[in-house]
């Protein structure tokens, strides 16, 4: 099992690995017994949800390793995914017929702010803020 990091505003899950079919299921544990911890359980099924898809997207187009943090102040949360690669996410277009791209967009809707950062080489982060 993996290690992870936990305080009162922190949580970090270091090192998935995106060539286990479990990293996803993973996460998603990790993020609500770190809600649990800290009595945030309000934002437990958004955040469940938005961790397992950019896990999913990271283990689906980039490999390697992948980073899990929660952040929260106060009543907010932040929730980052870290991965070495080095293409920005893109928000697919609406199609209510496609199997599959629907993801950030469904990221977008859930929150109340979205990104990515570019770490000059050393891969990405994508980060999502839930709001009460």
């Amino acid at each position: 099992m993996l290690t992870a990091l936990v305080d009162d505003r922190q949580a970090v899950l270091p090192e998935l690995d995106t060539g286990d079919p479990a990293s996803a299921a993973i996460a998603r544990d990790f993020t609500c017994a770190t809600l649990t911890e800290w009595d945030a359980q309000d934002h437990t099924f958004d955040a469940q949800l938005i961790i397992s898809e950019l896990v999913t997207n990271a283990m689906r187009h980039v490999g390697g390793r992948i980073g899990v943090y929660l952040l929260r102040d106060g009543s907010r949360l932040a929730c980052a995914v870290t991965d070495s690669g080095s293409s920005l996410p893109v928000v697919g277009a609406e199609d209510c017929f496609a199997e599959s791209g629907r993801g950030l967009q469904l990221v977008q809707a859930m929150s109340s702010a979205w990104g990515c950062m570019l770490d000059h080489g050393r891969g990405k982060l994508v980060w999502v803020v839930l709001a009460p």
